[in-house]
């Protein structure tokens, strides 16, 4: 395949508005003073790149925010949700159907490991994330251990922004603020990075299998009839790109087996390709009783969720309700023609340009590039898998995540690059049309934004 690379087309939207037009919004997730004393607008996108608004070409380093796979405004998905807000502009989701959202499910199930076969559509993965918990509850409800009521997470986990997830989440900002209305019955596994002894590894750290243990662990203090399910990322992305030690997931897996508890990967990130197979659990070969996902699902077009779920759980709790409704739970927009129509336009492209096993083909073009920055000023680890990559920088003295944030600051303004951070960690997971000529790009003008900083 030769992937797409042209300039995107003019800008859209108009020019940088003042100061004061930007006031009525409260952004997330984001330094608002500091945004809205100086602007990072983009205003345009096409195939690798943004147009910023005072017409700069921004090479896109992170797929928007872990999520345009298939590359910017890409026509297939441009005329198919513009053809169905012609036709069927809204069905509603509870008691009625509409074609596409079926037909999207049987797509999203032909690309799943073997077993995992129906899918619970939502917006967000936030909400595929709280509707996996919910299920999780019902399932073991009808299966007659209501008792299974305690989740576990992960710390350094990130699982969306609903109380549910946050509650699972381990991500310590995100939590502060919000610690005393959390779920009560959670508890989190150890996270698996260990610089020490892992530091510049290239795919798989060889140490940490062992952290999966401390599920024992708590399977020994709460009693295993207890815990209804553990969730964890299989490559933890937004807490900074932490690759899973060898061993760690079959470990995890083995456990739950053998304690009837249920297993779910937040393939949010992970999905749609990013590893060089459609879902991790194909690339790590573990099968979840779920998966939760998002983003590459409809390239980011219309936003959209899903959780997929295996069959028994699925028949467990239909079949345990005689007639009527089987389960409590669902959203206005579940399933949305316009995020169906988008989200079968999206596997179409994935298939017609072999998008979701691309990164297998670039992953050594891309290992090789991110540990060319191995020598770089303050760089304390470089690590990688499949088409996603985290550089690690050394904190500053009394300012953590300062340093990092001033090399996005520096590469949007100066490299024209778009790079994601979190603490002091770059995260870089580009389109996955990106070349290799690309690729030399991306790394090049990172490296130019860190000795700039530094």
């Amino acid at each position: 395949m030769t992937p797409p690379t042209a300039a995107p087309a003019a800008p859209a939207a108009s020019a940088t508005p003042a100061a004061t037009d930007l006031e009525a919004l409260w952004m997330p997730f984001t330094a608002n003073k500091a945004f809205k004393a100086k602007p990072r607008l983009l205003v345009g996108a096409k195939d690798m790149h943004y147009r910023s608004d005072d017409g700069r070409t921004i090479l896109d380093g992170t797929a928007g925010l872990w999520c345009v796979n298939a590359g910017h405004c890409r026509q297939p998905i441009v005329d198919a949700i513009a053809r169905t807000a012609g036709t069927l502009d809204f069905a509603p989701s509870f008691q009625m159907g509409h074609p596409l959202s079926f037909q999207l499910a049987n797509a999203v199930k032909a690309i799943l490991p073997t077993g995992l076969d129906h899918v619970f559509f939502s917006n967000s993965g936030s909400e595929a994330v709280d509707s996996a918990l919910k299920i999780a509850l019902a399932y073991h409800r009808a299966n007659g251990q209501p008792e299974r009521t305690r989740f576990i997470g992960r710390e350094r986990g990130y699982h969306g922004v609903g109380f549910g997830g946050i509650s699972v989440g381990g991500i310590a900002p995100n939590k502060a603020a919000f610690a005393a209305q959390l779920l009560p019955q959670v508890d989190h596994l150890p996270h698996t990075h260990d610089l020490a002894r892992n530091a510049f590894t290239r795919g798989m750290p060889a140490h940490g299998a062992e952290l999966a243990d401390a599920l024992e662990a708590m399977v020994a203090t709460h009693g295993a009839h207890t815990i209804a399910a553990v969730i964890v990322e299989p490559v933890a992305g937004s807490t900074g790109v932490l690759i899973p030690p060898k061993g760690y997931l079959e470990r995890l897996r083995a456990i739950c087996d053998r304690h009837g508890i249920l297993l779910i990967f937040d393939e949010v990130i992970t999905g749609f390709g990013r590893l060089g197979t459609p879902f991790a659990a194909q690339y790590f070969n573990v099968m979840p009783d779920m998966i939760t996902l998002a983003k590459g699902i409809t390239n980011a077009a219309v936003p959209m969720g899903a959780t997929v779920v295996q069959h028994r759980i699925y028949d467990t709790v239909v079949q345990a309700t005689e007639k009527g409704i089987e389960f409590f739970h669902g959203y206005t927009y579940s399933g949305h023609p316009l995020a169906s129509a988008a989200g079968i336009a999206t596997l179409g492209l994935y298939a017609a340009e072999g998008l979701l096993t691309r990164a297998a083909t670039l992953a050594p073009v891309w290992e090789e590039a991110l540990h060319s920055m191995r020598a770089l000023p303050h760089v304390i680890d470089v690590r990688n898998l499949g088409l996603v990559g985290g550089i690690e920088l050394a904190p500053r003295d009394g300012a953590p995540g300062m340093r990092a944030y001033d090399v996005l600051v520096n590469a949007f303004a100066e490299q024209d690059v778009l790079i994601r951070t979190t603490g002091d960690i770059i995260a870089l997971s580009p389109p996955l049309i990106i070349s290799e000529a690309q690729i030399g790009e991306l790394i090049e003008r990172v490296g130019r934004a860190i000795r700039a900083v530094a």
